[in-house]
Formats: C-alpha cells, sequence, structure tokens
C-alpha cells in the first residue's frame, strides 16, 4: 500500500521535473532556439494551433530562427501570434517565410530573465513539497486506520522525504544550468 503511494507519488515528481524542464526551454536566452516558440499558438481555420503543426520551424545559426509556413497565407497570422506571444522578438516577414533575428541580451534583461527561472524553479519546488506532505497525511492516515505497522509508516515517511530531496535537487540543477545559459554572454 505504502509502495503504491511512493510510485504514485514519484511519477508526480517526475511529471514535475519535465514541466520545469518545459518552462526552462520557453524562457529565451541570448542564443536561437526553437523551443521559445512552444507557446506561439496561430489561429488556423478557427482553431487556435501550436506553431509546429502549421509551419516548420528552424535555427539556421545561433542568431536567427527561420519559420516557414505550409501555407504562405498564414505569413501574416503567425507575425501577429509571434508578436502576440510577447516573446521579445520581432518578425521579419519576406512574403515566402518569417526570421526571427534573436538580440544579444542586456544586462538588465538577463537578471530579469533569471528571476523569472529562479520564481519558477520555486513554484515547482513548492509543487515537490506538496506532494511531499500530501502523500505523508496518507501514510499517517494509513497507520491510524490500523492499515500499516509503525514501521511501515516511518518507512515510507522517509522514502518519501528522499524522493523530495532527490527531485528538489534536480529542479536546483535544472536551475543552476539555466542561470548559467542566460548569463552567458
Amino acid at each position: 500500500m505504502v509502495k503504491d503511494l511512493l510510485k504514485e507519488t514519484e511519477n508526480h515528481m517526475k511529471m514535475t521535473i519535465e514541466a520545469t524542464k518545459k518552462e526552462f526551454q520557453s524562457i529565451r536566452t541570448g542564443r536561437a532556439n526553437a523551443g521559445v516558440l512552444d507557446r506561439v499558438l496561430v489561429e488556423y481555420y478557427g482553431n487556435p494551433s501550436p506553431l509546429n503543426q502549421v509551419a516548420s520551424v528552424t535555427v539556421p545559426d545561433s542568431r536567427t530562427i527561420v519559420i516557414q509556413p505550409w501555407d504562405k497565407s498564414l505569413l501574416a497570422t503567425i507575425e501577429k501570434a509571434i508578436l502576440k506571444a510577447d516573446l521579445g522578438l520581432n518578425p521579419v516577414n519576406d512574403g515566402s517565410l518569417i526570421r526571427l533575428p534573436v538580440p544579444q541580451l542586456t544586462e538588465e534583461r538577463r537578471k530579469d530573465l533569471v528571476k523569472v527561472a529562479r520564481k519558477e524553479a520555486e513554484e515547482k519546488r513548492v509543487a515537490i513539497r506538496n506532494l511531499r506532505r500530501e502523500v505523508n497525511d496518507k501514510i499517517k492516515g494509513l497507520e491510524k486506520g490500523g492499515k500499516v505497522t509503525e514501521d511501515e509508516s516511518k518507512k515510507g515517511l522517509d522514502e518519501t522525504q528522499k524522493l523530495t530531496d532527490k527531485y528538489i535537487t534536480e529542479i536546483d540543477k535544472l536551475l543552476t544550468q539555466k542561470e548559467k545559459e542566460i548569463l552567458e554572454v
């Protein structure tokens, strides 16, 4: 019973790590990265569609992202969607594709992005701790209900703490890596 709870909790913690990676990928650094466009939704036949489903997105060099829509009539719509997403990138439409020059980040902008990354990491740490609290409450409830022994309960609580420490450390590593990426000139 406790093992099942721990397995379920670990799966949720892994999902939190994946969410952290995805969030960090969308934080723009001074280098071109197609991942910053993951959240851009383009109006396509009345439905909001992810940009990568209506166009090919490539990164030919470290300072440029190129978007080539499969349907040329979407150029203006894609351009508006990128501007609306407020990524700090200005699309250049040449009639057949869109180029996104990635400008060098100012020192102030880098510091702002580091703050965004730290805030995101803290939110994920809180999510991990909430998972720990929830599973601890369940384990204690099982012990009170006589469904598990005191030793099993103690062991479950210890395992939960180990999982929590492991995944918070993982988030800290991801944050350190992202900060280094942002501050690198």
